[in-house]
């Protein structure tokens, strides 16, 4: 497979900068997902890997070769799309055939047919190869799609919100057979998705955009512990973080609006008098003789876990339990929160 690496890259649409000057590197066979909000640039990132657009600067790298003038044919990348891209009126076959058969490859038939059993093995759409594509359900079409890349045996794969087109159990089922194949193939991938369940579950490195810029980049451990900004700590974890505006005074962290004032000594280095406080909903946890108290204004059951809505003061704070739960609306509940935990930033969004 293929190192990718992408030096200063910009993209201009007339006055919208798409890409701004990003750099990082996709090792060989690395599972890398691009993850941001719609507008991001994403897809123009990835759209510049495949040569379908062209840089306004900054340069693209395949095992150390400039690849800025390749055309996408000769780059040898494949590429999954959230839509299909199939063809109705052929078979399955054909279909997987058909980037084979192209004046660019010419491969005889009989390796075409060894790639494509090979391919629906792996996909297990076997009996799928005589079924026209139009009579095939969405699950089975991008099956057949990521099937398409798979027989090129291509330097890099290159996939745009692929998944974002099926539905929540299909979506999850085809997110565990990707991994799985990424991970027997060895194959580079660049995965790109705006779902930070899909990127915290399949990526060995994370890359966040935010309107064309890098806001940070690391595996998900590090993007979900230790967020670089408010943005990437909203747009990872499920429930949301709790965020909050906090004042120290007296050797206490108050949080504003809250009946909770947390023993606070520092916190690697100084903290200003004010600051963003983050706290995830799994570090606040219910105990018997927890140290704060609130009342629950609301439940969320979801049967691995269940969410409750506690307010002290005027403030509201999420938090999670394994389970069902034996709390509801209007019980007093006494919690901990873990301090070890505690996100800090200060009034740019930026982590201290």
């Amino acid at each position: 497979m293929t190192e990718v690496i992408l030096k200063g890259i910009t993209k201009r649409f007339k006055t919208v900068t798409a890409v701004d000057g990003v750099s990082f590197e996709i090792t060989d066979g690395e599972f890398f997902v691009l993850l941001g909000p719609t507008g991001a640039g994403k897809t123009t990132t990835l759209r510049l890997i495949a040569g379908l657009e062209k840089l306004d600067s900054g340069s693209i790298l395949f095992d150390g070769q400039v690849v800025d003038e390749l055309t996408p044919a000769t780059r040898n990348v494949a590429m999954v799309f959230q839509q299909y891209s199939l063809y109705p009126n052929m078979t399955v076959y054909d279909n997987l055939a058909f980037p084979l058969r192209s004046p660019v490859n010419k491969m005889p038939e009989d390796d075409i047919k060894r790639r494509i059993t090979e391919a629906c093995e792996i996909l297990r759409i076997t009996h799928l190869t005589e079924r026209k594509t139009a009579h095939l359900s969405g699950g089975e079409m991008q099956r057949v799609s990521i099937g398409r890349a798979i027989v090129r045996d291509p330097r890099l794969f290159l996939m745009d919100e692929p998944l974002s087109n099926l539905d929540a159990k299909l979506r999850e089922a085809l997110r565990v057979e990707l991994e799985h194949i990424q991970k027997t193939q060895g194959s580079t991938t660049l995965f790109v998705t705006h779902d930070q369940v899909e990127a915290l579950t399949m990526a060995d490195r994370i890359g966040v955009l935010l309107e064309g810029k890098l806001v940070q980049i690391g595996d998900p451990n590090e993007i979900y512990d230790r967020p670089a900004t408010i943005f990437v700590a909203q747009l990872v974890g499920t429930p949301r973080i709790n965020l909050m505006n906090a004042v120290r005074d007296n050797g206490l962290l108050h949080i504003e609006d809250s009946l909770i004032g947390l023993p606070f000594e520092g916190h690697n280095g100084e903290v200003p008098k004010s600051c963003q406080l983050g706290v995830r909903p799994e570090d606040i946890q219910p105990a018997d003789d927890g140290e704060f108290s609130g009342e629950v204004i609301l439940t969320e059951p979801l049967g691995l876990e269940t969410v409750l809505h506690i307010r002290s003061g005027e403030r509201t704070l999420l938090s999670t339990v394994s389970g069902m739960t034996h709390w509801r609306m209007g019980d007093t509940v006494k919690f901990d929160i873990i301090r070890e935990r505690l996100h800090f930033f200060d009034e740019e969004g930026a982590r201290i």
